[in-house]
């Protein structure tokens, strides 16, 4: 739920939720410096750092989080990579976020920033991205004690903040601390403006060790302190991160090149390999593809990780790719063929920055009956692969190698490298790491029984006429196939449909049954643009494009380690199946994050779901 704001007539924000202010009479400003930020020791205790991960209970109006970030950014000794992770129950509007920094116009650029990725909050985890990937807010809408059983990292620094505990005990209480308690390894160093006896008392308990230091007037006190419980911790609580050094990985297609480029932007030299003398010549070298989330009534796990997976893309085609030539997201319209929206019935203001149902006017200008069912996705729109992929293998620190077959893995015990061998045995490369993200050729290369399917698809299209004006929508249709209906091709625009979804056929031959296919598809997705082009279709005029692609048996991506205990450094990165744009660049982060011990970018429980060990014995 949106949290509305007051704003009193001295300008500062106030909670009629809670019947208290966002921040000290005196300001915020001074408040998130002093009491969180250098109340933790920064930034001299990042200085060097490969990452440094900060947790805060309470995210508000974003100040704290955009004081780190200035300092970060204005740090020589900064930490390469930036990890803010914070809650937050009732998310303020993204007109609220910039209205309570306007007062301070040195933060104004990043809180411009902060407000344009403020859309679509519903509850769950958000990946927020700045600075080409290397600032990133994980944003948990939802209680704090909840939210955080989702994640699984050390935090290095806690800002514990929110309204009083007089207002919102259960922010303070003692399950909350334990819960902020599990996320921290010894020495993580810990800061409040509040010195509440209870909350003194509960820190002690769950293993910090406090004091009270001079406060920031009206204050009197500030609380600092460290987690060093009296007990032994009887286990690592995490796993160890891996130290960045050099990556082979095999497949440039999206997602090889979306994992060289979360490992290269961590430290990593990688080395990329495919068999194709291109980037992207396989399944991801398709002329453009739909970008689009997954809706249902349930609001299932694949609806949710879909989002999760379009906000990652979009954010790399923003940074990376020509608006308008090489992607474009200004919505698309599903038709539902079984009469349902598909949205859930209770979808909440957040859900509507995402998807709603269609207004008569885009059915209209779809060529639709005003009554036929349909949804329409703001946050959607067409990519074209090649040049995604093309643009995150261009990242410093990647090396593409193409024309080269990977046969076979060899792992030595002594040195715990792997070595890559061609068909002949002879060695290709030398990694501590191996990332496999060849699609189906996965399967050859290593010996873990895994599932893998063949899934064959064609897609039709041709040039675009005059003609078409008339009968051809204004943006993307989804539904029983697709169609897009304008993509610049060399000075001139291209229309396409389709596509096949053929199980077990791995070959790319070009099938005529599969163009008589397509265009069936169109004629129920939207039967005036099928009755433009059916004479083209008909003739043989109309181009086709076929490639195969790899999926598991229950439809999602494979991302983690092979046999971790028994495998080590050799995971997985495939069988994104007919959503590769969708996921792979959400597969990047997931696997750079779980080598490195990073906040992951979604609910522990959605990264246990893509685990490789759902289909090991």
């Amino acid at each position: 739920m949106r949290e509305l704001i007051e704003w009193l007539p001295d300008g500062t924000p106030y909670s009629p939720r809670f019947g208290d202010r966002y921040r000290s009479e005196l300001g915020g400003l001074a408040q998130s410096r002093e009491v969180f930020l250098h109340g933790c020791g920064l930034p001299a205790l990042w200085a060097g750092q490969p990452q440094w991960r900060i947790l805060e209970t309470g995210f508000g109006l974003g100040l704290n989080f955009l004081v780190t970030w200035q300092a970060w950014k204005a740090d020589p000794s900064r930490p390469r990579l930036l990890h803010f992770v914070s809650t937050e129950a009732y998310p303020a509007g993204a007109v609220d976020v910039l209205r309570a920094a306007a007062a301070h116009p040195e933060l104004l650029p990043l809180a411009e920033q902060l407000q344009a990725q403020c859309w679509g909050l519903l509850p769950g985890l958000h990946r927020l991205v700045f600075e080409s990937g290397l600032v990133l807010l994980t944003l948990y809408i939802g209680d704090t004690r909840a939210v955080l059983r989702e994640q699984a990292f050390e935090a290095d620094a806690v800002y514990l903040d929110g309204f009083s505990p007089a207002k919102n005990p259960g922010m303070w209480d003692i399950h909350t601390l334990k819960a902020v308690a599990r996320c921290c390894r010894r020495g993580t160093r810990i800061a409040s403006w509040t010195v509440a006896r209870s909350v003194l008392d509960g820190l002690a308990q769950v293993g910090f060790a406090v004091k009270k230091k001079p406060g920031l007037p009206p204050k009197r006190d500030n609380l600092q302190g460290e987690f060093n419980p009296r007990w032994e911790l009887r286990r690592a609580r995490h796993a160890t991160p891996v130290q960045p050094t050099t990556c082979v990985v095999i497949g440039a297609g999206l997602a090889g090149a979306a994992a060289a480029a979360s490992l290269a932007r961590r430290g990593w030299q990688v080395l990329v390999l495919d068999a194709h003398g291109t980037p992207a010549g396989g399944a991801s070298g398709l002329p453009a593809g739909v970008l689009v989330p997954h809706v249902s009534p349930d609001d299932s796990l694949l609806s949710r990780l879909s989002r999760y997976g379009v906000r990652a893309t979009l954010q790399q085609a923003e940074a990376l790719l020509r608006e308008g030539q090489d992607w474009q997201a200004r919505g698309v319209l599903e038709r539902r063929l079984d009469g349902s929206i598909g949205l859930p019935a209770d979808w909440p203001e957040a859900g509507r920055d995402w998807s709603e149902v269609a207004l008569p006017a885009q059915k209209t200008q779809a060529g639709l009956d005003a009554a036929t069912a349909a949804c329409w996705h703001h946050r959607a729109g067409w990519i074209k692969p090649a040049r995604l992929v093309g643009a995150l293998l261009a990242q410093p620190g990647i090396e593409w190698r193409g024309g080269v077959q990977v046969a076979r893995l060899e792992r030595s015990a002594a040195t715990g490298l792997w070595t890559v061998l061609d068909a002949k045995a002879q060695p290709l490369a030398q990694a501590g790491l191996v990332v496999l993200a060849a699609g189906y050729a996965s399967r050859l290369l290593v010996d873990a029984g895994l599932p893998l399917q063949a899934i064959r698809g064609q897609m039709s299209w041709g040039l675009r006429q005059v003609a078409d004006e008339s009968v051809f929508p204004a943006f993307p249709v989804n539904g029983n196939g697709s169609f897009i209906p304008a993509v610049p091709s060399g000075g001139q625009t291209m229309w396409l449909a389709g596509a096949g979804f053929q199980r077990d056929r791995d070959d790319s031959e070009i099938d005529p049954q599969d163009q008589r296919a397509n265009l069936e598809r169109l004629q129920s997705l939207l039967p005036a643009t099928a009755a433009r082009l059916a004479p083209a279709f008909q003739e043989g005029s109309v181009q086709a494009w076929a490639g195969v692609r790899c999926a598991s048996p229950d439809r999602l991506p494979l991302v983690g380690p092979v046999h971790a205990g028994v495998l080590p450094g050799l995971w997985f990165s495939t069988a994104m199946g007919s959503r590769g744009l969708t996921f792979a660049v959400l597969g990047g982060e997931l696997l750079a994050a779980g080598l490195h011990g990073e906040p992951l970018p979604l609910e522990n429980r959605m990264a246990q779901a893509l685990a490789p060990q759902r289909f090991l014995a």
